[in-house]
């Protein structure tokens, strides 16, 4: 049975993500890795902290240690450290970043891309991640920032209409300059269909994409395995 290890920066997604596991890899054995103190660092500190980088790479080398096919990095605001250590070599194990598709498909089928958080700290890595994103598939892309203030507040402090109403207000001014709204965060997907009935434009969230990939890469893991016991 192959394992995936998801970290997860607070509680809202792990749930959810736990249901698109069971939809499409029912078979894996998903391991969740939670630390709700990273967020609240990040949000104070207005970027990643080197604490949170440390701590975050620390949790990559448990996750290799329990066993980890892939590593499912769940934070958009995070993403960057993530990249850096695929990029660095010092983790054995693929580190998927749960927005990476959702990206790539943005900048593949649209022009004018609007992303919708309701954090500067989510914000700023997506706007990078779809930059370079578009730049690998050598594309021009317009990026609009739609940035939900008040809204992470109103959630935090138990006022999810509050958060909502202020989602839905910061996508319909978005939209007017945007053919697709992005998702800077996964913990919005289920406002998916309100926002796309809000504003009539195709909106693209993380957590099924982001399953997606973790399923292509377990698969072409499985494909070099029996290819390397053929040999």
């Amino acid at each position: 049975m192959q394992t995936v290890v998801a970290i997860y920066t607070g509680q809202g997604l792990a749930d959810p993500l736990k249901k698109v596991f069971q939809e499409l890899l029912p078979d894996v054995r998903l391991v969740n890795i939670i630390d709700d103190s990273l967020i609240g660092d990040v949000v104070r500190a207005g970027h990643v902290p080197e604490l949170v980088n440390r701590h975050l790479n620390q949790y990559y080398r448990h996750a290799e240690e329990l066993g980890a096919d892939v590593i499912l990095n769940t934070c958009s605001s995070v993403g960057d450290v993530a990249d850096e250590a695929s990029a660095g070599g010092a983790i054995g194990v693929p580190i998927v970043r749960i927005d990476e598709w959702m990206a790539a498909r943005a900048v593949e089928g649209y022009a004018r891309i609007a992303v919708l958080a309701t954090l500067p700290t989510t914000l700023e890595p997506t706007l990078r991640l779809l930059r370079r994103k578009a730049e690998e598939a050598g594309r021009t892309v317009t990026l609009v920032s739609g940035l939900a203030e008040g809204a992470f507040d109103a959630l935090v402090g138990g006022k999810p209409e509050e958060h909502d109403r202020l989602l839905l207000e910061t996508a319909k001014r978005a939209a007017g300059e945007a053919d697709v709204i992005v998702l800077a965060q996964g913990s919005m997907a289920r406002m998916e269909q309100a926002l796309t009935e809000a504003t009539g434009k195709p909106v693209l969230s993380s957590p099924k994409s982001g399953v997606e990939q973790v399923k292509a890469v377990l698969a072409a893991l499985e494909q070099a395995k029996a290819a390397r016991e053929e040999g």
